[in-house]
């Protein structure tokens, strides 16, 4: 497996956000789902990465806006037939490091509670339940987690 910080403007990659994009559409009403499109993702203050297995096919990504106040994990997918062996554990831990290098002492992210799997995830990796934040209401369809990640 490789992952690296990538452009989210690829087929393949496009392809996988299009495949997290019909899964959150079964789970969630669209007033309830915070994704950002591929313009956004393009952004100068966006950090993109992509897990690819070893035929060198997308099976994962990831994003951090950065701003200045806190860096916002959006993005996050893994392939289905990749999960389990540790590859979100990795895009998140390459994202912590990529904005922490670029100054971002806090990440703060938006879920869902019908996603066990990714809330899971996020918690395993440091992420804590909070309220919450920037432009978020309080939706009973949205989890809120974040870490600190200086020092």
């Amino acid at each position: 497996m490789h992952i690296a910080l990538e452009s989210p403007d690829q087929p393949e990659v496009i392809s996988l956000i299009a495949e997290l994009d019909a899964y959150q559409d079964t789970l969630y009403p669209p007033e309830s789902r915070h994704s950002l499109d591929l313009m956004s993702l393009k952004q100068a203050n966006v950090v993109f990465v992509v897990a690819r297995d070893v035929s060198g096919k997308a099976i994962a990504c990831g994003a951090v806006v950065v701003n200045a106040e806190y860096g916002e994990l959006k993005r996050m997918y893994v392939h289905p037939q990749s999960r389990g062996a540790g590859v979100g554990k990795k895009v998140i831990a390459l994202l912590e490091t990529t904005a922490k290098s670029l100054g971002c002492k806090l990440l703060k992210l938006e879920s869902g509670p019908s996603q066990p799997d990714a809330l899971h995830l996020y918690a395993s990796c440091g992420y804590e339940r909070r309220g919450p934040f920037g432009t978020y209401t309080n939706d009973p369809l949205s989890v809120f987690m974040q870490k600190c990640i200086e020092g």
